[in-house]
């Protein structure tokens, strides 16, 4: 009963977090927007304060942080940014919600398939970890492909602004 009580509230955040996603895609990019998610996720490891989630070993705690390495790939390679009103934009990708979706049910088929091995609160813990896994690595790619195209806008910028000064000269 419990399992699709939660298999459904996924479902409802993931697709919340789908619509989010693709509405700040219609906003400039800033690196705070990136950055901040990583970190205000990061507060969830007070969890592990929590006695029952201390059972987790350091092996599954790398297992579970490898795996969500693994899931970043995919995220990494479908976010890119491009240049678009003179501002910084995240490129609509259609491969995002079907990633997002996929990365969803691989998640819930890992939670139901090892839920009967570990006890709710460590296996709380290892998503949480599988899913700081995932976000910290692709949030990073993105800062740092963020900043080559702010780069390349600010180029494009100092390069308009000599040549009009070079023509009214």
């Amino acid at each position: 009963m419990y399992a699709v009580l939660f298999a459904v509230l996924a479902m409802m955040m993931a697709v919340f977090a789908l619509f989010v996603r693709m509405k700040s895609m219609k906003k400039p990019a800033t690196a705070k927007k990136i950055l901040i998610p990583p970190l205000a996720m990061s507060t969830g490891f007070l969890m592990f304060l929590y006695p029952p989630v201390q059972e987790i070993t350091w092996l599954e705690m790398a297992e579970a942080f490898i795996v969500g390495l693994l899931f970043s790939i995919l995220l990494i390679k479908t976010s890119s940014f491009e240049i678009r009103d003179n501002n910084v934009y995240m490129k609509r990708s259609k491969m995002l919600p079907i990633i997002l979706v996929g990365l969803l049910a691989v998640r819930l088929l890992f939670k139901l398939t090892f839920g009967i091995y570990f006890e709710y609160e460590v296996l709380a813990g290892m998503f949480f970890i599988l899913a700081f896994g995932m976000l910290l690595p692709w949030r990073i790619a993105m800062f740092l492909k963020f900043k080559e195209v702010e780069k390349e806008l600010y180029e494009q910028n100092h390069l308009d602004k000599n040549s009009v000064t070079l023509k009214n000269a």
